[in-house]
């Protein structure tokens, strides 16, 4: 169940004679860049390294509330860490590029100490999680400066969905660099398993977070990212891991697109992914995929059962973001090894499922239209013809109101529209009615297209943004601030 167009079109080729001059006698210039796939001619990261493949999965660390409350320390550093056998220097927390998972429940507490060792500001968010966006909680305002530890509390409802969402920061300019660097985890609320039936309950899960690094010398790349160059993709920080199953075994697989710009078409050789959750969301029907498509801050909770003895792949597809976009080649993310003694498959439950959350009959306070866009070099992005100013509120919207927006894309790729602090309910895609069984916080907003969503503003008030999560588009001006008051 795919979002958005996949026919492949020629890229738009946007010239810099400047750039090419200079390239031309073997010399990189940092300030003509666009997102688009670089020309063979533009400086891209060596694709060309030997990476130790095949190693069994390995699950992040955890950190796990008790109590209600999970309290932690969260060390933001660069320090070199081990990628495919290779020693590079990463941005990370606690160390990792593949950092820990912090693990909570509805109604928990958490608490963090974040401890900036960086030479540069950064903040932290908890992407998708219904929460204050004021004071010292989901504050994307804050600035945590150099050497400064800063005191993250995060007061979450009794009516928190159960599933998988991430955390990354979200510096303004800097947010593509920091997350492309490696800054970026899990977040899993319990309680997805509530859904399931007995048998199923206590069944094997595994992470699969998505994200990638391009390389440049011994160090991830962090400056002049092109989106579509060459880049190694990871599954929880591992290059092509083994993921072990056993004939005819369920599996709950907590797929995350946690990197900074790119999307996964993810699939699975002959298998179907059995959809229980979107975005943190539980679903009211289990609905079945041979691909989802996971725009840049996506994520799908989905059950696997294993077929015969063998082994098979986990992909992401060939995807094209639009004529003016940029091309994701196919990849092998991951290898199934369906082994061991056999058991007899899970019958799986279809409908009900988790209970319906349906916005298409609650009455309309206020009917909006936002507009995406961005210039012919695809150097700056608009919200409604205005880059991002944090001081400057462009939407107020009030409390426990619903309101309909059409979302349109007057540019020539796909956009990954999120907001934070509500989800919303996806209600069509280009005129055509949309059925996601469940709310979300990300859309790909189709290439001249739009899609119409609705949004009810719950618990919070205060100021929180909305943005394209491809974090180049969002650093480039791609963000706006959504001010909800009593």
């Amino acid at each position: 169940m795919s979002i958005g167009g996949g026919v492949m079109r020629p890229r738009s080729k946007l010239p810099c004679i400047a750039l090419m001059l200079i390239l031309a006698v073997g010399t990189l210039m940092s300030g003509c860049t666009s997102d688009r796939s670089p020309s063979p001619m533009m400086s891209s990261p060596s694709p060309a390294l030997s990476f130790a493949e095949g190693s069994p999965l390995k699950e992040p660390a955890q950190l796990v509330s008790h109590n209600g409350l999970l309290r932690a320390d969260l060390v933001v550093e660069k320090r070199r860490v081990d990628l495919g056998g290779h020693m590079v220097w990463a941005f990370t927390y606690n160390g990792s590029y593949m950092p820990p998972t912090l693990r909570i429940r509805p109604g928990d507490k958490m608490e963090l100490a974040f401890k900036n060792t960086l030479n540069e500001v950064t903040n932290l968010h908890v992407h998708g999680l219904h929460v204050s966006p004021s004071g010292n909680a989901d504050n994307i305002f804050l600035h945590i400066h150099p050497g400064q530890t800063f005191h993250y509390s995060f007061q979450f409802p009794g009516t928190l969905r159960a599933g998988t969402y991430w955390y990354h920061p979200h510096p303004h300019v800097t947010s593509a660099p920091q997350v492309a660097g490696g800054m970026s985890g899990i977040l899993i609320v319990d309680g997805l398993q509530q859904y399931l039936p007995a048998n199923l309950r206590h069944i094997t899960e595994h992470v699969i977070a998505l994200k990638d690094f391009q390389l440049q010398g011994d160090a991830i790349k962090t400056q002049n990212l092109h989106i579509g160059a060459p880049t190694n993709r990871t599954v929880n920080g591992q290059l092509n891991p083994t993921i072990r199953i056993r004939p005819g075994e369920t599996q709950l697989w907590r797929l995350a697109n946690i990197s900074a710009n790119i999307y996964y078409n993810v699939h699975l050789q002959g298998q179907k992914f059995h959809v229980i959750a979107h975005d943190g969301t539980p679903v009211d029907r289990i609905w079945t995929a041979d691909s989802l498509l996971l725009a840049a801050g996506a994520r799908f909770d989905v059950l696997v059962q294993g077929g015969p003895a063998g082994r098979t792949q986990l992909q992401t597809l060939a995807y094209q973001t639009g004529p003016g976009g940029n091309s994701f080649p196919q990849t092998t993310l991951a290898t199934l090894a369906s082994q061991g003694p056999s058991m007899p498959p899970a019958a799986l439950p279809t409908t009900p499922f988790a209970p319906t959350v349906d916005l298409s009959h609650e009455p309309i306070a206020t009917r909006r239209t936002v507009v995406f866009s961005e210039n012919k070099a695809g150097t700056k992005f608009y919200i409604n013809g205005k880059q991002f100013d944090p001081n400057r509120v462009d939407i107020r919207a009030k409390l426990n109101t619903v309101e309909e927006w059409t979302v349109v894309n007057e540019s020539d790729e796909e956009h990954s529209f999120h907001v934070h602090t509500n989800h919303f309910q996806l209600m069509s895609i280009n005129g055509r009615p949309h059925h996601g069984h469940g709310l979300q916080d990300v859309a790909s907003l189709p290439a001249k297209g739009r899609f119409v969503i609705r949004m009810h503003f719950k618990d919070y008030t205060g100021k929180t943004v909305l943005h394209c999560h491809i974090l180049n588009h969002e650093d480039r001006g791609m963000m706006a601030v959504l001010d909800i008051e009593k």
